[in-house]
């Protein structure tokens, strides 16, 4: 049971963020609050100990730093800074956060350049009528939660709680 909670949690989370930013330019706040409410009441129940729960925890608030002045500083959404968060506590401090944050960083600037040049095609594409989501034409802003849950669903593996499912029985 605790298998599947890990096997679905996480990336059904990340699917949902990644969608809802894509047709709606928002995150819903209960994908972080899922992310972060069902790490803490799976850790313990994988098996993992106080001090790794709390290392996990730390690398959450240390992603929580840094998009925090982001946010501030208006270069990220509070949704992606939210799920980014939530996010990172399922990684941990260890490598798996590194490469889940250069995976979104490197998805993340592939994005941004398929979406300027969607929208600088923008009549193009209207008059032949192609199926592309309105806001992702018309906003300024970039969906970066299509880069944090495809980065997640590919760095996702390598996270400490997938290894011990793949690894281990759970």
């Amino acid at each position: 049971m605790i298998a599947a909670a890990i096997l679905v949690i996480f990336p059904l989370c990340m699917a949902v963020a990644a969608f809802s930013d894509l047709f709606t330019m928002t995150i819903p706040n209960r994908v972080s609050v899922i992310l972060l409410a069902s790490f803490i009441i799976v850790a313990p129940l994988a098996g993992l100990g106080l001090v790794e729960i709390g290392w996990h925890l730390l690398a959450g608030l240390a992603v929580f730093a840094v998009v925090f002045v982001l946010f501030a500083l208006n270069t990220m959404g509070g949704g992606d800074a939210k799920v980014l968060t939530a996010s990172a506590v399922w990684f941990g401090f260890n490598d798996s956060l590194i490469v889940y944050m250069g995976n979104v960083a490197v998805v993340g600037g592939a994005l941004t350049i398929l979406i300027l040049l969607i929208r600088s095609q923008r009549n193009v594409i209207t008059a032949i009528g192609l199926p592309i989501p309105r806001p992702l034409l018309q906003e300024k802003k970039i969906p970066y939660g299509i880069a944090i849950g495809i980065g997640g669903f590919i760095a996702y593996p390598s996270s400490p709680l997938m290894e011990m499912v793949l690894h281990r029985a759970i």
